[in-house]
C-alpha cells in the first residue's frame, strides 16, 4: 500500500486520508490488529480496481467496503474462536496517552468493551461499532451492511441492551487506573502476595489468553487468594533464568510466607506500564521480548482490581513495545472526528461495492 507523499494521485490520497478511520472500524469489529490490517489492505486492493469517477463520496464508499470485509472476516473468525484452546482475548492495540476525542472513544476500544462485544452476533457488533463508536446514521449503516433501516435500528437496540448488561460496572479514571496498575505490577514482579491481595477485590476474576500453552490457566479464575497466588507463582516461574529453581514452600492456606515475597534476584524479566487500548496496561518482558500484556479493571471507590485480562499469546504481541522493530508504527484508534466527515447519507447516485 503506498505511503502518503506529496503529489500522489487523487485515489491514493483519498485512501490514505481515510486509512486511520478504516483501521479504527476494522479493529473494533474484529478485536485483532493483524486482521484489521489485512482488511484495510484488502480494502485498498478493491479501491484500486474500481472506477473512481463513479464514486461520489470516496470516504463513505471505503467505510462501506471495509465494514463488509470486516463482517465477513468476523463470521469466519467466530467459528475459529469457538474452537480456541483457553480464553480468547483481543490483540492489544498500542495507543497514545491521550487517545483522540477522549474518554468515550477510549472506552469503545478498551479491552473490557472488546471482550463484551465478543458476546454479540457479528451483525450486531458491526452495527454497534458504527453507531456507538462512530455515530453513523442508521440510513448509512443500512447501506453498509445491506439491511433495511428498520432492521438496523432493531439490531442496534438489541446490541446496546446486551452491552449495557455486561459492560464494566465502574467508570474508569485514567489516573487511578495507572496508579493501581503500577502498584499491581510492582507487587507481581516483586512476588509480594500480601501487597497484591491488598489490591484485589474479593470477587476478582482473571482470564488468560495463552493459546493453549502448557501451564497457563485455560478457564477463568475467581477469588483474590487464587488469583493472587496464580499471578505470583506464574510470573516468578516465567521470569526466572533457564534452569533456575523456584522454591514453592507455601500453599493457598499459608499466610503468604517466604515463598511469595520479594526475592527476584537473578530474574531476567522486567515490567513497565504502557498505553494500550486507550488506557494503561502492564507489559511484561523477558530476554528483551514481550511475554504478556496485563490489563486491569478498577473499582474507583475502593481502588481495588475487579477484573484482570492477560494476553500471553505470542502471536498477539507483535505490535507492543520491544518486539518486531521493523513493524510499521501502530495506527492510532480513529475517533469520531475522523468519522464525522464520512457520515453524509449515501445519495441516490452513489455507487455501491459488491462482493461476489
Amino acid at each position: 500500500m503506498p505511503a502518503v507523499t506529496e503529489g500522489q494521485p487523487a485515489p491514493v490520497a483519498s485512501f490514505e486520508s481515510s486509512r486511520e478511520l478504516l483501521f479504527g472500524v476494522a479493529y473494533r469489529v474484529l478485536g485483532s490488529v493483524t486482521d484489521a490490517e489485512d482488511v484495510v489492505q484488502e480494502a485498498w486492493l478493491r479501491w484500486d480496481r474500481v472506477d473512481h469517477a463513479r464514486i461520489a463520496d470516496p470516504r463513505s464508499f471505503l467505510v462501506q467496503v471495509t465494514t463488509r470485509l470486516a463482517l465477513d472476516r468476523l463470521r469466519w473468525a467466530k467459528a475459529r474462536r469457538e474452537a480456541y484452546v483457553g480464553q480468547w482475548l483481543p490483540e492489544p492495540l498500542p495507543t497514545g496517552p491521550a487517545i483522540e476525542d477522549g474518554a468515550e472513544i477510549a472506552d469503545s476500544v478498551s479491552v473490557a468493551m472488546l471482550v463484551v462485544m465478543e458476546t454479540l452476533s457479528p451483525l450486531e457488533r458491526v452495527v454497534f461499532v458504527l453507531r456507538e463508536a462512530f455515530e453513523f446514521s442508521f440510513a448509512d449503516i443500512a447501506v453498509m451492511v445491506g439491511r433495511s433501516e428498520a432492521a438496523v435500528r432493531q439490531l442496534a437496540r438489541r446490541a446496546r441492551s446486551h452491552v449495557r448488561e455486561r459492560r464494566p460496572r465502574f467508570r474508569q479514571d485514567r489516573d487511578v487506573r495507572r496508579r493501581v496498575t503500577e502498584r499491581f505490577l510492582a507487587a507481581c514482579l516483586g512476588g509480594d502476595l500480601r501487597a497484591l491481595l491488598d489490591l484485589l477485590a474479593p470477587e476478582v476474576t482473571l482470564c488468560i489468553d495463552g493459546n493453549g500453552r502448557r501451564g497457563v490457566a485455560r478457564n477463568r479464575v475467581e477469588g483474590a487468594e487464587k488469583v493472587g497466588r496464580l499471578l505470583v507463582r506464574g510470573l516468578r516461574r516465567v521470569l526466572r533464568p533457564d534452569g533456575a529453581v523456584v522454591a514453592e514452600t507455601g500453599d493457598a492456606g499459608d499466610d503468604a510466607g517466604d515463598d511469595t515475597r520479594g526475592d527476584t534476584r537473578g530474574d531476567t524479566g522486567s515490567g513497565s506500564v504502557v498505553d494500550v487500548n486507550g488506557g494503561p496496561a502492564a507489559l511484561i518482558t523477558a530476554g528483551g521480548e514481550p511475554i504478556a500484556v496485563i490489563v486491569v479493571d478498577v473499582d474507583l471507590a475502593a481502588d481495588r482490581v475487579t477484573r484482570i485480562w492477560i494476553i500471553a499469546n505470542q502471536d498477539k504481541l507483535g505490535g507492543v513495545e520491544g518486539r518486531r522493530p521493523g513493524r510499521p508504527r501502530p495506527v492510532r484508534a480513529a475517533g469520531r472526528r475522523a468519522a464525522r466527515e464520512a457520515t453524509r447519507r449515501l445519495g441516490p447516485g452513489r455507487t455501491e461495492t459488491t462482493f461476489e
